[in-house]
């Protein structure tokens, strides 16, 4: 139960203040007094959630996990680092320090597949960790991740269509928010991925997935077949 409460506090505060309450906390605050602010709750709400978690008692598993599940949860989390660092070069979601949104002219790589490859990656994470591990507080965390995900995804589109309404609209029109929805409509083409988010996605795959066993004591990824 407190892993639910500190969970729907940390995505709950982070909707409300990145939405309905920006505007006017930024009118009183300024924009520096709202970051302070905003980084303070997420912060608090997100320790919160972590010793919520792990004092929180391992409930049984929800399903049998074998090698199956840890095979396409590896691979779902390929494909989540691939589409993390490839997020990071050019893409318009992040905030511009000069002003106006500047979209590709062309979407290539990770924005074929989404236009919100980070918050895929996010999604895809909490996804693959259910997978495998479908313990009650793991489900509760996982599905928090996934949900202000996807969700904050989507707000963020609406964000940015009355911010820049023209830039983003175009930007809208090349490429899908679903992955590879805008690839099967023939707006985007597959392919052309950076150095950056094949072999940077493969790097922190495999630094990620070996960092399970000092910290968490398990094995995973490729490494539970290989230890």
């Amino acid at each position: 139960m407190m892993v639910l409460i500190a969970a729907t506090a940390f995505v709950g505060t982070h909707f409300l203040l990145s939405h309905p309450l920006r505007a006017p906390l930024v009118a009183r605050m300024g924009e520096k007094g709202f970051l302070g602010l905003y980084s303070l709750v997420a912060a608090v709400t997100l320790i919160w959630t972590i010793i919520a978690y792990r004092a929180a008692p391992v409930t049984p598993m929800l399903w049998p996990v074998g090698d199956a599940l840890w095979a396409v949860a590896t691979v779902i989390m390929l494909v989540a680092s691939i589409l993390l660092l490839g997020s990071l070069v050019g893409n318009p979601a992040m905030p511009h320090p000069d002003g106006p949104t500047m979209v590709p002219a062309e979407a290539k790589g990770v924005f074929a597949i989404t236009r919100h490859p980070m918050m895929w990656a996010f999604a895809l994470w909490g996804l693959a960790h259910i997978v495998v591990y479908p313990v009650t507080a793991n489900i509760i965390l996982s599905g928090a991740i996934i949900l202000l995900s996807l969700v904050g995804a989507a707000l963020q589109d609406r964000k940015k269509e009355q911010l820049t309404p023209a830039a983003w609209q175009h930007w809208e029109s090349r490429t899908s928010y679903w992955p590879f929805a805008a690839i099967l409509a023939g707006r985007a083409r597959f392919g052309q991925f950076g150095l950056h988010a094949l072999a940077g996605g493969l790097v922190v795959w495999l630094a990620a997935t070996w960092a399970h066993m000092p910290l968490a004591g398990w094995s995973a990824g490729i490494w539970r077949w290989l230890d």
